[in-house]
């Protein structure tokens, strides 16, 4: 990466952002990040993906329906029903937050890239893989199967070829084109003047939202997104444009990216930890109302904002939070390998079980036990296949 040539950074928010600023500078001297830890953000990755867990086990689909009750049903599915967009805009602010809070000065391009690919690509593949053996093979057509390999699946507007194979796993190929991208729009957004951040903030949400709005204005509103309850009508291309297309996405990585410089320049006011998350608490209930894509990709992104920058903060003034504690940072750790896996442990533990639905105890019974299949899967994959190969060939 390059080195930050922007004009000198003057914090002048509270004691917490002071005190980010001051450990800033000799870290730069040395061409190093200050404090590439941040366990609390390590914790709460975990529950991003649960929260995209509970979606997907919420689903309508005979490929992983388990609760027969139908009103029982209802209630989770509408509670649920923004839980994934929620995690998924979570997972990109927060891509663009610690890549460049922990951006090496001397770092290169070829190199973070280097990082990202053996961080991600191996992973990806090997469920993949397992999709394939385990359920999809027998459903998907070659020339789907062979574009989610490629993680090409986001890049097309068909959103049976989006969700195929391991449904989760088309976020991937978005958070492909940002670390594509990542050190040309680091280079520029460490040329931003400190007190300018904030209007370039502002012009990215302001982004995020006319996505919404320009999909429902000039998108064909035919044929239609089928999804029960859904507030007002959407279509599938509306849908894919807003929210599966990679090139839109990119506002929500880059909100992270200037949300790092705010809070390293000592220009983010703080509202701690426990505040943050009951705003955005607030915005998920906001979510479940507002038109459809609103709720997906607009109305949680600020709240999900203020969370990190609390997290972060909190962390690098040393508090202690309710996410940076050893189970939730171990529960962190294995979270991306979890979002890949958790798919295929709804899809398999459904097609063991049959075609029967269950009492709504028996459901949040068995749900509970494909949440902890899938931790203890998602362990093993860390443990065995993620962590040795990052270790090995992380650097060259």
């Amino acid at each position: 990466m390059t080195t930050d040539n922007s004009a000198p950074e003057t914090p002048r928010s509270p004691a917490a952002a002071n005190t980010l600023a001051a450990r800033r500078r000799p870290a730069e001297a040395t061409g190093r990040s200050r404090a590439s830890r941040l366990p609390s953000l390590t914790g709460m990755r975990f529950l991003a993906a649960l929260l995209v867990f509970f979606y997907h086990s919420s689903l309508p689909r005979p490929a992983v329906q388990l609760m027969g009750d139908h009103a029982a049903w209802k209630v989770y599915y509408l509670a649920s029903s923004q839980a994934g967009a929620l995690g998924v805009t979570f997972f990109f602010v927060l891509s663009g937050f610690v890549l460049t809070w922990s951006a090496r000065g001397t770092d290169t391009a070829r190199a973070f890239w280097r990082r990202r690919y053996v961080k991600i690509v191996p992973n990806y593949v090997l469920t993949w893989a397992l999709s394939m053996v385990l359920f999809a093979a027998a459903v998907t057509p070659t020339w789907m199967a062979v574009t989610n390999l490629f993680m090409l699946q986001s890049w097309i507007p068909d959103i049976h070829l989006s969700f195929s194979v391991d449904t989760p796993s088309w976020s991937l190929g978005v958070e492909a084109l940002f670390y594509a991208l990542f050190p040309l729009l680091l280079f520029g957004v460490r040329r931003i003047r400190a007190e300018r951040l904030k209007y370039w903030f502002a012009g990215t949400f302001a982004g995020i939202v006319a996505t919404a709005a320009l999909s429902y204005a000039l998108l064909p509103a035919s044929p239609a997104l089928s999804l029960p309850y859904l507030k007002g009508s959407i279509s599938t291309y509306q849908y894919w444009f807003a929210y599966v297309f990679p090139v839109p996405r990119v506002l929500d990585f880059a909100l992270g990216i200037l949300l790092a410089r705010l809070v390293m320049a000592g220009r983010w006011r703080d509202i701690g930890v426990g505040r943050s998350v009951l705003l955005l608490a607030v915005g998920y209930a906001v979510a479940l109302e507002v038109p459809y894509l609103y709720g997906q990709i607009v109305v949680c992104v600020l709240p999900a904002a203020v969370v990190i920058a609390a997290g972060a903060m909190a962390d690098a003034s040393g508090s202690s939070t309710v996410f940076n504690h050893r189970p939730m940072i171990w529960l962190g750790e294995i979270s991306f390998a979890f979002y890949l896996v958790h798919w295929i442990v709804l899809a398999t533990s459904r097609k063991a079980l049959g075609t029967a639905l269950f009492s709504t105890p028996v459901s949040i019974a068995l749900t509970l036990g494909q949440i902890a299949v899938a931790v203890l899967l998602s362990w093993a994959v860390y443990v065995w296949f993620e962590r040795p190969i990052v270790r090995r060939w992380s650097t060259g």
